[in-house]
């Protein structure tokens, strides 16, 4: 099939929904579709997340990639998208993430190109977004012929008008507990590792916060954040107020994270909310324990305290009892080995050929003739 993705940018660092793509895109190109990439950046630029050399880059070239499009942006963007799309003609288009399936819904009002949408986030995301984007998130339906998110608990907690057009496809996790790197054996220094986003949906300033709450009782640990973001500046502050600067490390974003997972020794997830917990089940994949709060959607359901680490339940307070739950694992080698042993689980479901699987099953509900290019 001729497929068409389509995302914000691919350029810059980090993101998961972008990894996301760019590990779909290629499997199905290794699989014999012709596949290209279009976003609104601008042409020329370099693909964080590497992408097949078969693949080809649509770059619109209009608008900013890392705040929200201004309204003379988006009416811009909407007959670029339309001309783009009928050019190359695909047999399936597919957005990921709202700020490009909400325009690609629009832009292609009155084709016969059926557009999916591939949502990776959950309705709680919206309600910190304007709100004309929840407003649009409702018509979606009216726009796009599917909905993908990534969980059965993600579907079922949006409102029945969007859930009825909802098919889950898990996001892929390459590798298996059984092909593994093997983890280095006990070492006097240690790693806490998190990643993600330096976004407030992440909430990082409150594991700096409660790192520094235990940093003094156990020396040995470093904390290590790996993502970038708007919020750089005010965590570095933070960190620096708290003088431990050659404690806590932001990195920045890396497409080796195989290595941050293979050389850490506890992962930690402080989000608020994730539609799912892609990095958190990376980190089990690797014999990882993993630690995250009780109430965060995506995370809760693939922790089981005493198995695999444990969920934090910060309802009276976030910053004290993520510090108790981390200093009672990083006190105890012992129980670390444990809950290490705990993380082989099932996965199944998220091996990139059955995504790949899942992927092609509903892409082929829309096998058509090439459409004629057009204007």
């Amino acid at each position: 099939m001729k497929l068409l993705f389509g995302i914000k940018a691919m350029n810059n660092p980090g993101g998961g929904a972008e990894r996301v793509l760019a590990t779909v895109a290629n499997g199905l190109a290794d699989r014999g579709h012709e596949v290209a990439v279009l976003t609104f950046e601008q042409p020329g630029g370099q693909s964080f997340y590497p992408l097949n050399h078969t693949i080809q880059r649509l770059d619109l070239g209009i608008g900013s990639t890392v705040h929200p499009a201004t309204t003379s942006e988006t009416l811009k963007r909407l007959p670029a998208l339309r001309r783009a799309v009928l050019q190359y003609a695909p047999n399936v288009a597919i957005g990921f993430m709202h700020s490009i399936f909400i325009p690609l819904g629009l832009a292609m009002l009155g084709t016969s190109i059926p557009i999916i949408a591939s949502e990776h986030i959950v309705p709680k995301h919206y309600q910190s977004r304007r709100f004309i984007e929840t407003v649009l998130l409702s018509a979606t339906p009216l726009l796009v012929r599917r909905i993908t998110c990534v969980s059965e608990q993600v579907r079922l907690s949006y409102p029945f008008y969007l859930r009825k057009s909802m098919v889950v496809i898990a996001n892929p996790v390459a590798g298996s507990p059984a092909f593994s790197p093997t983890k280095q054996p006990s070492k006097a220094a240690k790693t806490l590792l998190a990643v993600g986003r330096l976004e407030s949906q992440k909430d990082h300033a409150t594991l700096i916060e409660a790192f520094s709450q235990i940093a003094v009782a156990l020396p040995q640990w470093q904390l290590k954040i790996i993502g970038d973001g708007r919020l750089r500046e005010h965590l570095e502050s933070q960190i620096q107020a708290l003088n431990l600067g050659d404690r806590i490390s932001l990195p920045g974003s890396t497409q080796n994270i195989a290595a941050e997972y293979q050389t850490a020794d506890l992962f930690v997830i402080p989000s608020k909310y994730e539609s799912f917990g892609l990095t958190t089940i990376e980190a089990q994949n690797y014999g990882l324990p993993a630690v995250g709060f009780k109430d965060c959607q995506g995370t809760n359901q693939l922790i089981e305290p005493g198995i695999n680490g444990d969920l934090v339940d910060g309802a009276d307070n976030r910053v004290m009892a993520l510090a108790t739950t981390l200093k009672k694992l990083m006190s105890s080698e012992c129980l670390l080995q444990t809950l290490s042993n705990g993380t082989v689980v099932s996965l199944e479901s998220y091996r990139i050929e059955n995504v790949l699987d899942r992927w092609e099953a509903l892409l082929g509900e829309f096998k058509q003739p090439l459409i004629p290019a057009s204007n």
